[in-house]
């Protein structure tokens, strides 16, 4: 399948900004504004300050000696310049443009402040507002945070740095995936990740499993260049789907991209070559008698000459990669420009895997008259992933699933004629990398038309014009004569996924003063988006010599289609009132619809009503309380929402699989019944907060409550077989989320020399089910190795299966009945008595029922960030980061320990006699043993910069980075790394390990010189 759709939207997007080029124009002045921007206690000048004209697109950034100068077409007349600075107050201040040319401003002198309550955030379709308006939690962040140190993804680029966000790495795989959960879990088969938009974009963050590598499912905003963003901004909540809609009830990551400013051209040209390696291995079975031979797994001595091998020193590699990238910015007349390539390219950790990835980017910004705004944006990206299957729970094949199965008792390498040995129990590691070819290409166009309209004072209508389309293809091909059971014949598989989402959105906004005091904004829009995804695949096995395709194989033919389109329409209408610019209420209502539902159902009504007020801003305040909190503010904000992503497009239809009857073709009815009657998911969310500063403003602090309950959740319930099918989708089962999230900002230090900001945050969130029928209050959750489940009490995801035995006292008992203590090393001793006494076994017993076993989800979640800047040119950032208490199911190291297998150092103990004979069979069915402290404190970041200014040459600066990413963590864990999921981006499947490429320790150099 190819990109159908990104040309022709580029061939409009050329079309529009020809047509408007042309447009009518009205009697403007060009005014040449300039000015100068410092530090009010230090008086040091402030590069890379914003300077914008309030109402328009006009502004630009200050340089390196804190100037700035750019060139408005205005009609004369008075408007508002607001400066803004990361870590300071914003300023504003009125200018009156009359018949002269050049404007000189005097200069702006900035307050260093922790707190933003002026800060202005861009909140979705309601368009830009003062924090301060809000009576719901914003995370923002900007570029500088985000760039620092090397990462593939955009958002791990986010882990660790705002509350209530959680980013895992999954896979250390190189185009692995990351997750991200804003508040925790509101739905069980549903999508839980957030809405993703780009510029106004909404896109698709999908992660398809088109092959089976295990674990290292690539989700979509692998795309997106991170050198390209300007701002990130996290809604929460039911705040979100007020932006949004439905599609938003997880939440929304806004990402804003770097786009051209009025002056002069800036080339920025930047390049990093990094190193990573598997930061820890795992203890193998090197088992061996008192003469010092090796032992088998039965016990008995290999042969002479024949030993044990750590098959990870075969498997593992120290990777190496780099990082390139160009961008030009700047304006011409009325136009402002900003383009930029990329190109990424990175080994895995795991020999013979990469990933590569080229990135292209073109914004056009163009002011047709002092009333309309045209701008027009194109990004595209192609990248290719070569894979090394890694197990998986669907398949046995792949490298790191050939060592964990073993046996290690022979040499894993290609003997003089090339030929592997075929010793393995299911895959030889390195016949794997070496003859195995897995891979995907995907090629992506994002791109948007956006109108801004200001017909006079106060009224502004915008609208957007969004695409987002890929087509991602896997291939998959094992060659013939490999070791692998099943597959000694060869197999030949090719997945291809064609993805378009296309989102049209118009908005009025009208502002007005009421009178002295009273302020009103007045929002209506509405919204239609339409989203299709269409899959293929076949594959084959038993495969002549040479052939390579599908179409190649003899046997075991199989192909599949699938198509889903899906359409959402949304109005809503919002209003706000301000009273003394202290006091804001904002009520809403939305009314969405979405194609998944009956008609009957299909639309539903959601409201929403906040309010915040600055408590310091009234006169009893700014005496004596206002030395002490200089800044007050407490919000609140309750609304209801509606999921959409636990139903597929056609699962209120009884569906009818082809079916041939005596060679004659036929239909016959899908295990599922249709379910014409059910309704969305159902949110409510409410929220109460306060954000405060002390310390002359050089300590905030940002504090929010929320209770989250999610109603009539979409589950499969059994059916009676009498009724011809198995299962019904219905609307059984409640959720709620109840958490805490607490961001502290501060300025430590303030001098002429030395500057540090450090920030804290602190997330906890508690997860329960209810509500779900039958006896057990229990669903398992599909794709799940039957191991993740739903229940009642309990939160979603926790882990179910075979417990330990105990006696009345809670403690731990042995076959025999006898009670048992857990050592050290994690292994469990008789309490009271020898094993080699009669009736002490030193093994556990199995309890007769399975049960709830563990807990994914973290008590908390802590980071720790802090930003050191030394003069003017030496920076240095580092971020410490951990989630606690929660558990990890470490799969791997069951496997590792079963006698039939025996590869890690669990079973050598076994065979040396520091555990009883039978240990490993006896524990391999209680999962409870398998269930580890997950529990982990990581130095995420460290990053160094030197920036060498050169104003005086045609290199304005040169600026120098080292930096190093995952360099340590602290934990218990006995596996690679307790941040760890085979299940990638899966709702309900959360810290299950299986032999995943654990996240590596990475190293880079880089240096970005501006013209």
């Amino acid at each position: 399948m190819t990109n159908r759709y990104g040309p022709a939207f580029a061939l409009l997007l050329a079309g529009v900004l020809a047509l408007i080029s042309v447009g009518p124009a009205v009697a403007q002045t060009e005014y040449t504004i300039e000015g100068q921007v410092t530090d009010e206690s230090t008086s040091e000048v402030l590069p890379g300050a914003n300077v914008q004209i309030e109402g328009t697109n006009f502004g630009t950034a200050t340089e390196t000696d804190g100037e700035f100068s750019f060139t408005a077409q205005l009609q004369p007349g008075e408007y508002r310049v607001r400066v803004s600075f990361v870590g300071y107050e914003t300023a504003t201040r009125m200018v009156e443009l009359t018949d002269q040319e050049v404007v000189t401003l005097d200069p702006f002198q900035l307050g260093v402040s922790a707190a933003r309550v002026d800060e202005v955030i861009v909140t979705g379709q309601a368009g830009p507002t003062e924090r301060k308006e809000l009576g719901n939690a914003i995370s923002s962040i900007e570029a500088a945070e985000l760039q620092d140190t090397p990462k593939s993804s955009t958002l791990q680029s986010l882990q660790g740095k705002l509350a209530g966000v959680r980013v895992q790495q999954s896979s250390g795989d190189p185009a692995g995936g990351t997750d991200i959960r804003l508040r925790g879990t509101g739905t069980v088969l549903g999508a839980a990740s957030p809405l993703i938009v780009v510029d106004g974009v909404i896109i698709s963050n999908d992660s398809p499993e088109l092959i089976q590598v295990g674990g290292t499912t690539q989700n979509r905003l692998i795309d997106i260049n991170p050198n390209d963003i300007a701002r990130i901004e996290v809604v929460k909540g039911a705040a979100a789907a007020a932006l949004y809609g439905s599609r938003a009830n997880n939440g929304v990551v806004q990402i804003f991209t770097k786009s051209g400013q009025e002056g002069e051209t800036e080339v920025t040209y930047s390049t990093r070559v990094k190193t990573q390696a598997v930061r820890k291995t795992l203890d193998v079975n090197m088992a061996q008698n008192e003469q010092g031979q090796f032992l088998d797994n039965s016990g008995d001595p290999l042969p002479e000459g024949q030993r044990r091998f750590d098959f990870q020193d075969f498997i593992f590699d120290r990777a190496y990669g780099t990082e390139q990238y160009l961008s030009i910015s700047g304006s011409s007349g009325d136009t402002r420009f900003f383009t930029s390539g990329g190109y990424l390219g990175s080994q895995g950790i795991v020999d013979e895997s990469g990933f590569q990835r080229f990135n292209g980017t073109a914004r056009l910004q163009h002011t047709v008259n002092d009333w309309f705004n045209v701008s027009a944006g194109a990004r595209y990206a192609f990248s290719k992933s070569d894979d090394v299957p890694n197990g998986g729970l669907n398949t046995l094949y792949g490298a790191l699933t050939g060592f964990i199965f073993g046996p290690n008792t022979f040499d894993p390498r290609p003997n003089e004629a090339g030929e592997f040995p075929d010793d393995a129990a299911f895959s030889n590691p390195l016949e794997v990398q070496s003859r195995f070819d897995f891979g995907q290409t995907t090629d992506r166009f994002i791109g948007d038309i956006q109108l801004d309209l200001t017909p006079f004072d106060g009224l502004s209508i915008d609208y957007t014009l969004g695409l987002d389309t890929y087509d991602q293809t896997g291939t998959a091909f094992i060659p013939r004569g490999v070791s692998t059971p099943g597959f000694e014949t060869g197999f030949s598989r090719r997945a291809e996924l064609s993805n378009l989402q296309l989102n049209s959105d118009l908005n009025v906004r009208y502002e007005a003063s009421i009178r002295d005091g009273l302020t009103s904004t007045s929002l209506i829009g509405g919204t239609l988006q339409h989203e299709s995804e269409e899959s293929f695949n076949a594959q084959s096995q038993d495969l002549p010599p040479i052939a390579e395709t599908v179409g190649g194989g003899t046997s075991s033919r199989e192909f599949g289609e699938f198509r889903s389109p899906l359409t959402v329409y949304g109005v809503f209408g919002q209003q706000s009132f301000g009273l003394a610019d202290r006091l804001f209420v904002t009520g809403a209502l939305r009314l969405d619809a979405s194609s998944s539902f009956g008609e009957g159902d299909r639309w539903q009504l959601y409201p929403k009503v906040s309010t915040s007020y600055v408590i310091s801003e009234q006169d009893f305040w700014r005496g004596a309380i206002g030395s002490v909190l200089p800044s007050f503010k407490l919000r609140g904000s309750v609304g209801w929402s509606g999921g959409l992503t636990s139903i597929g497009a056609f699962d209120r239809f009884t569906v009818y699989n082809a079916q041939s009857f005596d060679g004659n073709p036929g239909l016959q009815p899908a295990p599922q019944l249709g379910a014409q009657g059910v309704r969305p998911e159902r949110q409510r969310e409410i929220e109460v907060g306060a954000d405060f500063s002390l310390i002359s403003d050089r300590l905030s602090v940002e504090f929010t409550y929320y209770n989250q309950r999610t109603e009539d959740l979409l589950l499969t319930k059994s059916l009676a077989p009498t009724t011809g099918f198995n299962t019904e989708l219905a609307n059984i089962g409640t959720v709620e989320n109840n958490g805490i999230e607490l961001r502290a900002r501060g300025v430590a230090l303030n001098r002429s020399d030395v500057r540090w900001v450090s920030t804290v945050t602190y997330a906890r969130n508690r997860n329960e089910v209810t509500g779900i029928p039958g006896e057990t209050g229990r669903v398992i959750i599909p794709s799940s190795f039957r191991v993740s489940a739903a229940q009642n009490g309990e939160p979603i995801g926790s882990y179910f299966g075979g417990a330990f035995a105990r006696n009345e006292d809670g403690e731990v008992i042995d076959t025999e009945g006898n009670p048992m203590r857990e050592d050290d090393d994690g292994y469990w001793r008789p309490k009271n008595c020898d094993v080699s006494e009669s009736g002490c076994s030193g093994i556990p017993a199995r309890a007769e029922q399975d049960q709830i076993i563990g807990n994914p989800q973290p008590d908390f979640t802590l980071a720790w960030a802090n930003q050191v800047e030394v003069g003017d040119n030496l920076s240095i950032r580092f971020q410490v980061d951990g989630e606690f208490g929660q558990d990890v199911f470490n799969f791997t190291r069951r496997i590792g320990a079963f006698p039939s297998f025996g590869t890690l150092e669990d079973y050598e103990r076994e065979l040396e006699g520091d555990l009883p004979s039978g240990y490993g069979s006896g524990v391999f069915n209680i999962f409870e043993n398998w269930v580890e402290d997950g529990t982990y404190v990581k130095l995420r970041e460290v990053a160094v910069n030197y920036t060498i200014r050169l104003g005086a040459l045609p290199v304005e600066s040169v600026r120098l980075n080292a930096a190093g990413r995952n360099l340590f963590s602290i934990d218990d864990y006995s596996g690679y790394d307790p941040e760890v999921n085979i299940g990638g981006q899966r709702t309900g499947v959360r810290g299950f390990d299986f032999v995943v490429p654990p996240v590596p320790r990475t190293f880079s150099l880089g240096a970005t010189i501006t013209f």
